[in-house]
């Protein structure tokens, strides 16, 4: 999969714009040989790159209800998880330390929880992790949608171990829409592979222009 050069990280308000030409394909658009969905996919997900990081642009649909999200809670909420390995070894299957878990949820932040929010979380079995992350360095706002939210994110190269798109032009890149109501969805593969921790399984983003 490619993921395209994003001249500005920020637009208005210090957050990505990012355009259909950045949308990453779905499960049901990679898997060629299967039968036709002809439902749309519950996730539009959108990323771009340059030098000082990752744009990521999130839309989820399908929903009647709002988000089920809480603090204490936050890898049982509603919201959307990312895997990531700058270095994208296919080859191990235990996390190295240029591997990332992050989860974003449209709500609970803030004094009244109407906010967003976004936490990182060492990956089980890891055989090192990265760089102490600083969340607070994250840029993410959620909205609300009709039938959904959408979650527009930037992470800054530097909460990012081994982020050098020169060096390594490569990304690991697995994302997982945990929904109480519409169920969850993953890039490739969700339960009961271990999805979320083993590197192997993970998709592959080149960095493109």
């Amino acid at each position: 999969m490619s993921c395209l050069y994003l001249p500005k990280l920020g637009g208005a308000g210090g957050l990505p714009d990012l355009g259909e030409k950045y949308r990453l394909p779905s499960f049901a658009d990679l898997e060629k040989s299967g039968p036709k969905i002809e439902e749309s996919p519950p996730a539009d997900f959108r990323i771009g790159w340059n030098e000082k990081g990752l744009a990521l642009s999130i839309t989820v649909s399908g929903k009647k209800h709002q988000p089920w999200c809480r603090l204490a809670q936050p890898e049982e909420s509603d919201g959307v998880q990312i895997c990531l390995d700058t270095r994208d070894v296919r080859n191990v299957h235990r996390a190295t330390r240029f591997c990332h878990r992050f989860v974003f949820l449209p709500l609970g932040g803030g004094t009244d929880g109407r906010e967003s929010a976004v936490f990182w979380f060492p990956i089980h079995r890891a055989k090192a992790h990265p760089n102490a992350v600083e969340t607070e360095r994250i840029k993410i706002r959620g909205r609300l949608l009709k039938d959904g939210y959408q979650l527009d994110v930037v992470l800054p190269e530097d909460v990012l171990t081994g982020y050098e798109p020169a060096e390594f032009p490569r990304l690991g890149f697995h994302y997982a829409v945990l929904d109480r109501e519409i169920g969850n969805h993953y890039l490739l593969v969700g339960p009961p592979f271990p999805h979320d921790n083993d590197p192997s399984l993970w998709g592959t983003l080149d960095f493109g222009k």
